[in-house]
């Protein structure tokens, strides 16, 4: 069956559907789909019950905690905007309740719903499950060809870094959460050793979880990125500045104390399994390598140095 009414719970999907120049049959997105800026254009089916924009980590952390304590959901449909979208596919994850619309929503929807779509769940948990996707997305949307030469190109691109000779590899922590700390699991792990990095803490295919700062000082990173789940280089400083920057025992680690701390812009090239997660393994390439890749070019504010 010709799929004609997509409607999309997921902003990676949102994000490809474009990039396939599909967006004609985009009938509803999420609060969360904000890239390309013609996504917002699109009519929302599915908004957050709080607004974390001017929250910390800390209340952000709280809040999801209160909410799921209360057996409440985190995310709420647009039931009409639903209905007006009419879609014959929905196109959903099962990788983290927190991060976007959930089985929750995709039931709901299934009830609201007089003409029951089709549903397509996405579950990538490392680099080439984010590939697969875009291969499973595109064909199932009719556009099966454009989706091999999409992946064959951010193929090409990986290679292009994996393929380079690292004399060093430095001890490096991603932190995709501040205040509690948690590691950076799922692709994560992988994107740092792709780029010559020996990933600390986190394992690849792994779920993020909660780490203490002692778990941190006794792995002695030489490197530290900093990308909290949906936050840009901007609010990732901000929370840094607020939180950490005056922590004593912070402040006793070598990459803090040989300025090798960054933040990079999680939310467009980190936190979720999108194309533009292959332009974060060039960002991690420049941090951890700088010497070898100078000239990489990545998109500006997506990563700096935090002094």
């Amino acid at each position: 069956m010709s799929i004609e009414r997509i409607v999309s719970f997921l902003p990676s999907a949102t994000e490809l559907i474009f990039e396939l120049g599909y967006q004609d049959k985009l009938f509803g997105v999420t609060h969360e789909c904000l890239y390309p800026k013609d996504a917002t254009l699109i009519p929302r089916v599915i908004d957050s019950v709080f607004d974390p924009s001017n929250l910390s980590s800390k209340q952000i952390d709280g809040k999801i905690i209160e909410l799921l304590s209360e057996r409440k959901d985190i995310f709420k449909l647009n039931n009409e905007e639903l209905k007006n979208a009419n879609p014959d596919l929905i196109i959903s994850q099962e990788i983290c309740e927190v991060c976007s619309a959930y089985t929750n929503q995709v039931n709901e929807a299934m009830k609201i719903l007089d003409n029951k779509p089709e549903i397509l769940t996405m579950n990538p948990h490392d680099v080439e499950g984010i590939l697969l996707t875009i291969i499973d997305i595109s064909k199932k949307i009719g556009a099966a060809e454009k989706g091999k030469e999409i992946v064959n190109s951010l193929r090409t691109r990986i290679e292009h870094i994996k393929n380079k000779k690292f004399k060093h590899s430095p001890k490096v922590l991603a932190i995709e959460w501040i205040e509690p700390f948690f590691t950076a699991g799922h692709w994560i792990p992988e994107m740092v050793e792709f780029v010559g990095g020996k990933n600390l803490i986190s394992k690849k295919s792994e779920h993020s979880r909660k780490m203490t700062l002692e778990e941190i000082v006794n792995a002695e990173p030489e490197i530290i990125v900093l990308m909290p789940c949906g936050f840009n280089v901007d609010r990732t400083i901000k929370e840094y500045k607020n939180s950490l920057h005056s922590n004593t025992k912070w402040n006793t680690l070598s990459a803090v104390k040989e300025n090798k701390i960054f933040a990079v812009n999680a939310n467009s090239f980190f936190s979720k399994p999108s194309l533009r997660t292959i332009t974060g393994i060039e960002i991690l390439a420049k941090i951890i390598h700088p010497e070898i890749f100078d000239e990489l070019e990545v998109p500006t504010k997506s990563y700096t140095k935090i002094n």
